[in-house]
């Protein structure tokens, strides 16, 4: 006998449900800025320890922690109870993100070896926790509504909070937390401002989640209602396996691939490039903050308009495309000569203008991303009969975690290959480092960033093909 199909309606949410589900992302916008821009610089140039080796111990954990993402997924897909397949996850892991996110940042006085299992430990804790609520989180997005476009606006507010959280806590860092002081000339170098901003920021993941699973508690009941399965974990891990033999979710997994390691690298990099390259200091970083935050915003409006009565895998390419040439161009026109020095009234305005418009694009090519992992789920459902939301979610965490590890080793790695000196100071960094630095960094940008918008272009279906597969589906 063949299961009916569990297709959610093709509805549009009300604000309270739109804005519940993207607030959650706040937690993992705070948990990327703090890893993605100051990790790395903390442990080596605050802590001492070597850079390959901070990479490695980052990196290790994220491998460990990507191959946990699909238990997560089964849990989540098999878990049944008044409070449906997600929510008793998402509830449960606030705690353990703020216990995971101090210990992080409030790291012991050990020997370099010990405290490179140390960050290994604490890091993978914090990546675990999370994974408890963003892969049930996320998974509730294709559940919530099967609309074509309802998918893209609900994943706009996600990336829309995960980037202003991310962001409110850069602000902070640069305006607050890691300010120059009498013993501290370079305010990045401020370890008790490191462990104050950690406090907060725990307190702002853990509520954010809290927060977010209250707020969608009320749809629980119009969520797809699924039949207890009795397939054991073993099984799972074959259907699994059979289930992400989808065109359309490998050629999205292979897009993240390049997209996250492209990601890694320019986040982890990042502030050693506006340090050292560009010479930012003090309130610089608040207006960076500001043009940061405005891209955001302008992809919380653009990836939903472009798309509307389009499809997303072009759109997607393009956004990719722009993203890596507005990267990449101030560092092209600085090595040519063409670019305003540190120090001239135009090189603020001019770099954050290009890096508002860079934001915007990269992050509605992630926006774009997420909706067709989404409606990847209803050509999942009619091939196999089953619904595999957090199998889907689980996947792209696990190549977003695997290859993020990636960016940042690869950082570390560049950063030894540049010869880039420990404990340095803007102004003191000699000009053939930072131009070795500079050229690595625009080729891998120009390379996977490229490479993620040929593979948008491939995905295999659109509008049209979506809303087949719904009728069909209702036929039964």
């Amino acid at each position: 006998m063949t299961t009916p199909l569990a297709v959610p309606a093709a509805r549009r949410l009300g604000a309270r449900s739109r804005w519940s589900f993207g607030l959650g992302s706040i937690a993992y916008g705070v948990k990327d800025s703090g890893f993605a821009t100051f990790l790395l610089l903390f442990y080596n140039q605050v802590i001492g320890l070597p850079a390959g080796l901070v990479g490695v111990a980052i990196m290790a954990a994220l491998v460990v922690e990507a191959f946990v993402d699909p238990l997560v997924g089964y849990l989540s897909d098999h878990t049944r109870g008044r409070w449906g397949r997600r929510h008793p996850w998402m509830y449960a892991s606030a705690l353990p993100v703020a216990i995971g996110w101090l210990l992080l940042w409030n790291p012991p006085h050990w020997s370099h070896a010990a405290l490179g299992f140390y960050v290994f430990g604490s890091a993978l804790l914090v990546r675990i926790a999370l994974s408890a609520f963003e892969i049930p989180s996320s998974a509730l997005g294709p559940e919530l509504s099967s609309d074509y476009d309802e998918r893209t606006r609900m994943f706009s507010y996600r990336y829309l909070f995960g980037w202003g959280g991310g962001l409110a806590m850069l602000a902070l860092a640069y305006g607050v937390f890691l300010v120059p002081d009498a013993t501290h000339p370079v305010g990045i170098l401020n370890r008790d401002g490191y462990a104050a901003m950690a406090t907060l920021a725990a307190v702002v993941m853990a509520v954010s989640i809290v927060l977010s699973s209250i707020g969608l508690h009320h749809e629980i009941p119009l969520l797809p209602q699924i039949p207890k399965s009795q397939e054991t974990l073993a099984e799972h891990f074959a259907d699994f396996l059979r289930t992400v033999r989808n065109r359309g979710f490998l050629i999205l997994m292979v897009a993240g691939v390049f997209a996250y390691t492209a990601q890694g690298v320019s986040f982890a990099l990042s502030t050693y490039m506006y340090q050292f390259v560009w010479q930012f200091a003090g309130r610089d970083f608040n207006w960076l903050s500001l043009a940061l935050m405005i891209g955001a915003l302008g992809a919380f409006f653009l990836a939903p308009a472009l798309t509307k009565g389009g499809d997303k895998p072009r759109i997607g390419m393009i956004a990719s495309f722009g993203s890596a040439v507005l990267l990449v161009s101030p560092y092209v026109l600085r090595l040519a000569g063409w670019f305003p020095e540190p120090g001239s009234p135009l090189l603020l305005p001019v770099l954050l203008t290009i890096f508002a418009a860079n934001t915007a694009c990269g992050v509605s090519a992630f926006i774009l991303g997420a909706a067709m992992l989404s409606d990847v789920v209803e050509e999942s459902e009619v091939r196999t009969g089953k619904r595999s939301e957090g199998v889907f979610f689980a996947g792209g965490f696990f190549v977003q975690k695997l290859v993020g590890g990636l960016g940042i080793f690869m950082a570390g790695a560049i950063l030894a290959f540049a010869q880039f000196p420990q404990g340095a100071r803007p102004g003191m960094v000699p000009s053939g480092t930072l131009d070795r630095l500079t050229i690595v960094f625009i080729v891998l940008e120009l390379a996977f960033y490229g490479m993620a918008g040929l593979c948008y272009a491939r995905f295999p279906f659109g509008r049209a093909d979506h809303d087949a597969r719904l009728v069909s589906a209702a036929r039964g």
